[in-house]
């Protein structure tokens, strides 16, 4: 049989944007999925792979600016070796399709190829890819299966590779099948131990995952990472089938790294100067600041100093950062009032009878009836100031730690 050497990729999501990006950062997130593509090429050729699969999701989106799909064409231009496009659930093959679009079929390059019809596809002699496009992003039923069973059974012919080009969900993620589209993991492996076919090539999970344990059966995962919560994601896979090797050693997969921007979470306590310190290093210790996005979740009590110089520090690393994100949800850090810190600054003008009022304001009761007052009741004159809970949203930690920065600025 044929062996054969080829680059598994899928997920691009060419256009892709990100809420929480300010824009010259998305300009800088958006080049880097397009530049991904030349990487890829590179490493394709560097493994003298035959030719690269993308299994799904190449664009975001069929509602794209003719710039975004130029920009990728001619990226795939640079691409040394027969590429193929598998529609997904973000790019299927609708009335809208990009695939179908005048600018598309004008300018793709001839090495390019879109698998838009289910079922074999002869790529080389002796090398088919088994295609499952999506024409909509709702088809309602098992594509995978459905490509599977044009098939004829039994082992595939003598001299032939045969390769599965998927995309969605499998069954072993979504038991109880939430999703009509979800693939069926069952009749894959059958037909993997039958030599009907000898790699699946999946896309639509955005880390790099094997299926079923199996290292014939995977996802690629994305090129570039897209959120937090994905697993080694900005791989792709040199895959290379042996279908005459002895059993075990039939399908060699090997991650090769082509992503460029990091996504991580820092959940830390932070009850000290000392922990603000600690947390700047850690921040400033970062490689490649400009391309990571930071998730960070902080919990704890600051004094308003203490807090005055972690809002510095967000803010420095903010303008360092790709992306510096803290959601409420993850939130817990209470800020404290302190006597001692505005006595020190001996306020004068404007600012003294201001902060006088906010603490004020934060040291009222809450209203008799209200969720805080029957949560935690206060004593009317003894209460701490605690920006953190509800009836203190007027007199918000940020008011008081804006007033410090302000006071200490002009001293």
């Amino acid at each position: 049989m044929t062996m054969v050497r080829f680059l598994h990729t899928a997920d691009w999501q060419i256009g892709m944007t990100r809420r929480f990006l300010e824009p010259e950062a998305q300009s800088r997130f958006t080049a880097a999925r397009t530049d991904a593509i030349r990487r890829l090429g590179e490493v394709a050729a560097a493994q003298d792979c035959a030719f690269v699969v993308v299994c799904g999701d190449v664009f975001e989106s069929n509602h794209l600016t003719g710039r975004t799909v130029r920009r990728a064409l001619d990226a795939l231009r640079t691409v040394p070796v027969p590429v193929y496009l598998l529609p997904g659930n973000h790019d299927p093959l609708d009335a809208a399709s990009v695939y179908r679009s005048a600018l598309f079929l004008a300018e793709r390059p001839g090495h390019v190829h879109v698998l838009e019809r289910a079922g074999v596809h002869e790529v080389s002699p002796g090398v088919e890819l088994v295609a499952a496009p999506w024409e909509s992003k709702h088809p309602g039923r098992d594509l995978v299966a459905e490509a599977m069973g044009l098939l004829p059974p039994g082992p595939a012919p003598e001299g032939v590779t045969r390769v599965v080009v998927g995309h969605g969900g499998v069954d072993t993620f979504d038991p109880e099948w939430r999703d009509h589209a979800t693939i069926a993991t069952g009749p894959l492996v059958q037909a993997l131990d039958a030599g009907q076919v000898h790699y699946v090539a999946l896309g639509d999970r955005h880390s790099r995952t094997e299926v079923a344990g199996r290292a014939d059966l995977q996802y690629a995962g994305t090129p570039e990472p897209t959120r937090e919560t994905e697993v080694a994601p900005g791989e792709a896979l040199v895959v290379e089938v042996d279908p005459g090797a002895p059993s075990g050693e039939r399908v060699r997969v090997r991650g090769h790294r082509v992503g460029t921007w990091g996504f991580t979470v820092l959940d830390r306590q932070v009850d000290s100067d000392a922990d603000v310190a600690s947390l700047d290093a850690e921040l400033a210790a970062l490689p490649d600041p400009d391309r990571t996005v930071v998730f960070l979740n902080l919990r704890g009590m600051l004094g308003v100093v203490e807090h005055a110089r972690l809002e510095e520090v967000r803010g420095r690393h903010a303008d360092r950062l790709g992306a510096l994100v803290e959601r409420e949800q993850h939130r817990d850090l209470v800020v404290a009032d302190d006597d001692a810190a505005w006595a020190e600054l001996e306020l004068g003008g404007f600012l003294g009878p201001a902060v006088e009022e906010i603490r004020a304001e934060a040291q009222r009761p809450a209203p008799a009836g209200s969720p805080s007052a029957q949560e935690a009741p206060v004593e009317t004159s003894s209460a701490p100031f605690l920006a953190g809970r509800p009836d203190d949203e007027a007199s918000a930690r940020d008011a008081l730690a804006l007033l410090y920065r302000l006071s200490r600025s002009g001293s």
